[in-house]
């Protein structure tokens, strides 16, 4: 689609660090930065129970059937940003913008919904974390006691019913990334915020 001609993205698992390096290249290049977890909740206004039936199921829950009560698994299969419910609204918006270079991240972002609106495969890329990048990445943003697991009656089991949610995410769109073709990176323990940064530029070829 040329129309976005001029978007780069960057989706990945949760934790990954996408936001982060969205908005260096942002900051260096004088890019607009579109964070769509920052439109999730004007997005889910804009839906109805037709539109997306599982983001509306999601909402009528109370804390402890989203996180505690239901298996990984069930949660990775009825997960609705993981089901690509909204994304549609991500290019309303963006189509919406001036047309100047932007960068897009999120893990909405999903691989197969990309991949039609890419005017070259250069403009996406995939960030993959570890379970141990993300849990450390995760661990740094908030202090014991914050964040929606805490708002659960049971904080611990929460914690690892997510853990294991994002991993089978982060394996799908490891599948599904190989699958396409499209540009994915492994971010590990090891790796750096500017050797992360560094191998995203270079997927950009900026």
């Amino acid at each position: 689609m040329r129309d976005l001609r001029h978007v780069y993205w960057i989706g990945g698992a949760p934790g990954a660090g996408k936001s982060t390096i969205a908005r260096r290249l942002a900051a260096r290049h004088g890019w607009r930065h579109y964070a769509t977890d920052d439109v999730m909740r004007a997005h889910a206004a804009r839906t109805t129970p037709s539109t997306a039936p599982m983001l509306h199921a999601f909402l009528a829950m109370d804390m402890d059937e989203r996180w505690v009560r239901r298996s990984p698994d069930v949660m990775l299969e009825t997960f609705h940003w993981f089901r690509g419910e909204g994304f549609g609204l991500i290019v309303e918006d963006l189509l919406r913008l001036p047309p100047e270079p932007c960068v897009a991240e999120g893990l909405r972002l999903l691989p197969h919904l990309v991949k039609p609106l890419l005017d070259v495969a250069d403009q996406a890329v995939w960030l993959l974390p570890t379970p141990e990048f993300r849990h450390a990445a995760i661990e740094g943003r908030s202090a014991p006691g914050e964040g929606f697991v805490w708002q659960t009656s049971d904080p611990a089991r929460a914690a690892r019913n997510l853990a294991e949610r994002d991993r089978l995410f982060t394996s799908r769109l490891r599948e599904e990334t190989e699958r396409l073709g499209v540009r994915a990176i492994e971010v590990d323990t090891t790796m750096t915020e500017d050797e992360l940064f560094r191998q995203v530029t270079t997927a950009f070829r900026l």
